[in-house]
């Protein structure tokens, strides 16, 4: 008879063949923060030549207001260039109405009994609590309400 053969194992895999798969996400994702990078770079610059561009068009036109003989040689750029303005020059600002002052007594009493509420952690948090609570009453027992 024959003896029983020792089981066979695979051959052991190498490290370098074990870590490719980590290697591969390591390269990957390396190349995908360079693009991004380099993509968040290229709009920054594009964002500051199109104001240098602005910029230079508004002294050109300022220029050709202060010497109308002189010919306006700077090619006209798009609005589509133009930086993104915020705020809209256009639209007018919204005046609220006045806050009745019955509602106002209201808002000083709940913002009175917040700050009883809340816990100082130092002596100076407390002193400037102890003033605005020393305020607050003083607008509640006075007999008109500053306006809002």
């Amino acid at each position: 008879m024959e003896p029983p053969s020792p089981p066979s194992f695979p051959p052991k895999e190498s490290l370098i063949n074990r870590c490719k798969p980590i290697w591969r996400s390591f390269l990957i994702f390396n190349l995908a923060l360079g693009a991004y990078m380099f993509a968040g770079a290229r709009k920054k610059d594009a964002v500051i030549a199109n104001s240098k561009a602005a910029e230079k068009k508004f002294d050109d036109h300022k220029a050709t207001e202060e010497d109308p003989s002189e010919p306006n040689t700077s090619p006209a750029t798009p609005i589509a260039e133009m930086p993104y303005l915020p705020y809209s020059v256009l639209e007018p600002l919204k005046v609220l109405e006045p806050i009745p002052e019955d509602q106002q007594l209201e808002l000083f009493q709940w913002i009175l009994e917040e700050k009883r509420k809340v816990k100082p952690k130092n002596r100076q948090e407390k002193q400037r609590n102890d003033e605005d609570k020393a305020i607050l009453k003083q607008y509640i027992r006075a007999k008109s309400i500053p306006s809002l």
